[in-house]
């Protein structure tokens, strides 16, 4: 196939990211935001990976379209436009895709009415990742499009992890099962450790910690997932910068019967004012840990919650799999916070886990082991990249070689 680039759109409610990759060897060309899309104070910033020449436009972009069309508009100043034979497809994040979308799936206008079919499930997301794939379909009608789903790598989940406590029949009309997010991170850190210990997939069985401002845990046995800590939405499992993860059902009862708050106010409260910042102020790490260090109580505290549920899920998970190769951390913080590392698998010993002090305090861009040389388990920190992982996906459909490895 001679045309081996793709073009990687993740379309937010009012942002744009992209990223231009050949396949050929994984090398970015390009990669930009549009940001503050539909207001005067709009902005596109854009990087010529090859020169690492970066250009930014300030000024009202009024939508995805024109957004788009000025994403193009760049692209073609550096040789690199939509127009280019070389581009072989324009992969999509969704974040939503139900269980009807298990893989990567060429958009055609069954797959956009199933996608604006499951918006009730994903408002914030779902709407505005069809409006980047409309969008994108309009300016090159010719070119494949490819949907990849956050949810599609927790498709296989067994029913017993999936489903919910509940009423079947209730539970389908309404959609009501554990679909699991950050599907599209998962399964490439999985997939990246497994490569990082010399084995295939297939051979390796990882706990996934993907920690950013938003946090999951999956269990990954073989290549496949088993469980996942995010359910019907992303509000359920860990401690997470503004969101609640687990509690008690009937704490939203409890809070509408005796606190008098409306159902909005409360799906506000649990997911935009509570995790790390509605502890202690903050749900930025690096500013939680600055204050540990000074003494800050609240912050602490903050901190010993955020770990004490992570350390539930490493066990329970550890427990899933029976046999655990590796835990690996990915994401913002995961990546980033020696501290978060150490104080989750502190104690863990009995179970294989531990890191090095001295490999644990070093930063990178790379993937790298941070346990000791003879743990039993490896520790690992993993880079993630769901851009790649998209145009690996994309590219993989559109080439007809399904090999994603």
């Amino acid at each position: 196939m001679s045309s081996t680039r793709v073009l990687v759109l993740n379309s937010g409610s009012s942002s744009v990211k992209y990223q231009l990759i050949d396949m050929r060897d994984g090398s970015r060309l390009a990669a930009g935001l549009v940001e503050r899309i539909g207001e005067q104070t709009s902005r596109l910033i854009h990087t010529h990976v090859a020169d690492g020449d970066t250009r930014e436009q300030n000024g009202p972009i009024a939508d995805h379209e024109a957004a788009l069309k000025a994403v193009a508009a760049e692209l073609g100043r550096d040789g690199l436009g939509l127009d280019s034979p070389e581009l072989a497809a324009i992969g999509h994040r969704v974040v939503h895709g139900g269980m009807f979308f298990t893989e990567p799936t060429l958009v055609d206008e069954n797959v956009l009415t199933e996608i604006e079919r499951l918006i009730p499930v994903a408002p914030l997301h779902n709407p505005a990742n069809l409006t980047g794939i409309r969008t994108a379909r309009a300016l090159r009608p010719d070119l494949p499009q490819v949907a990849v789903f956050d949810t599609a790598f927790h498709t296989t989940m067994p029913e017993s992890a999936a489903r919910y406590a509940i009423d079947p029949k209730i539970a389908d009309r309404y959609r009501v099962r554990r679909y699991g997010f950050h599907g599209t991170s998962h399964a490439y850190v999985s997939r990246e450790t497994a490569r990082l210990l010399g084995k295939d997939p297939s051979e390796v069985n990882v706990i996934v910690l993907h920690l950013g401002n938003g946090a999951s845990a999956s269990a990954v046995e073989g290549g496949r997932c088993v469980d996942t800590s995010m359910g019907l939405t992303p509000l359920e499992g860990l401690v997470m910068g503004t969101r609640s993860g687990d509690l008690d059902p009937a704490v939203i009862f409890h809070l509408e019967r005796v606190g008098g708050m409306s159902t909005d106010e409360i799906d506000t409260f649990l997911n935009k004012r509570s995790g790390l910042f509605g502890l202690c102020g903050d749900n930025d790490m690096r500013e939680i840990r600055r204050r540990v260090d000074e003494g800050d109580e609240r912050a602490r505290l903050a901190f010993d919650i955020y770990i004490h549920r992570l350390k539930k899920y490493i066990g329970a998970y550890y427990a899933v799999l029976g046999r655990v190769d590796a835990v690996a951390f990915t994401a913002g913080v995961g990546e980033n916070s020696a501290p978060v590392r150490e104080a989750a698998v502190a104690g863990l010993e009995g179970l294989g886990l531990a890191v090095d002090g001295e490999l644990n305090a070093v930063r990178g861009d790379e993937a790298r082991l941070i346990s000791p040389a003879d743990a039993r388990v490896a520790v690992a920190v993993v880079p993630t990249d769901e851009e790649m992982e998209i145009a690996t996906q994309t590219y993989a459909l559109v080439n007809g070689s399904g090999n994603l490895t």
